[in-house]
């Protein structure tokens, strides 16, 4: 039974294709999600479960090796193109080892359905144009400027601590998010990249920088607290998208942190379907 009873959900936020597991934090036995997408016909299957209509899908990574999540390029191609249903974004990376399967997966720039770029910092690098060395920097440029001509939005994870801390991102931002829709996946990651990012969310939307992001994640107050903020400010509405981050995280949680949420109705269709209609209207 479809826990969502809304009439349009739009996922802008979720993985699809295998992942191995993986022993993290040094456990006797590998860990991975309850519940893969391994293929299109899975995917699918899953949205019709959670009641979603439309879905934003990338490589499902988690495997601490950077090359994986371009092995399923192919699959997110593949599925986008076999239905409306779904958009998709290209895998790349800034890590100069990488820089052959980025540079290939940026071809794939102009195909049906594949609307943005997704990368992160999880496995090495930064998102801090200042502590770029000059084989990073030749590839961030690739990627921004690929991002920038063809407006794409770029979607970084963010985490607390590493290359992917909120203020990397941040730092990010403010050197090309005025040319650049970056999208901050998990508000910052952790309550301090909550604390950081919600009060500077609000600075760089009026400051003209095309920043945007979801909830998924998001732990304690930092979502409701963003909500409120926007409803009393009047400003960011449009910049909040529903994610699930699937498989890596739960629907229904996901979904409930804004249907259950103190907000207006229209606060609550704008950010679960209308927000990704204006994003990506050119391409339905």
């Amino acid at each position: 039974m479809s826990v969502v009873k809304r009439k349009k959900v739009f996922d802008n936020h979720s993985h699809i294709g295998p992942v191995p597991g993986f022993a993290y934090y040094g456990l006797p036995e590998a860990v991975k999600p309850t519940t893969d997408y391994d293929t299109t016909e899975q995917y699918l299957k899953g949205m019709d479960e959670n009641g979603v209509e439309r879905a934003l899908v990338m490589a499902n990574y988690g495997y601490p090796d950077s090359a994986q999540p371009f092995t399923l390029n192919p699959l997110v191609g593949e599925s986008v193109q076999s239905t409306d249903r779904l958009f998709g974004l290209i895998w790349v990376s800034s890590l100069p080892k990488d820089k052959e399967r980025t540079t290939e997966a940026l071809k794939l720039v102009g195909e049906k359905g594949l609307i943005g770029l997704k990368t992160t910092c999880l496995l090495g690098g930064t998102f801090d144009p200042s502590q770029w060395d000059e084989e990073s920097a030749e590839l961030w440029k690739m990627i921004l400027s690929t991002a920038a001509d063809n407006d794409m939005p770029l979607h970084i994870h963010t985490s607390p601590g590493g290359g992917s801390d909120i203020d990397n991102a941040l730092a990010l931002i403010k050197e090309y998010g005025k040319d650049v829709k970056i999208h901050v996946v998990h508000m910052g990651g952790g309550v301090s990249g909550h604390i950081k990012f919600v009060p500077r969310f609000f600075d760089l939307v009026e400051e003209g920088y095309q920043v945007y992001t979801d909830s998924s994640w998001a732990v304690g107050f930092g979502s409701t607290w963003l909500l409120k903020e926007i409803e009393e400010r009047g400003i960011g509405g449009d910049r909040f998208l529903f994610g699930s981050d699937i498989p890596w995280s739960d629907f229904a949680s996901e979904y409930w942190k804004i249907e259950g949420a103190n907000i207006s109705e229209e606060l609550k269709e704008n950010i679960f379907w209308n927000n990704a209609e204006k994003l990506y209207g050119k391409h339905w």
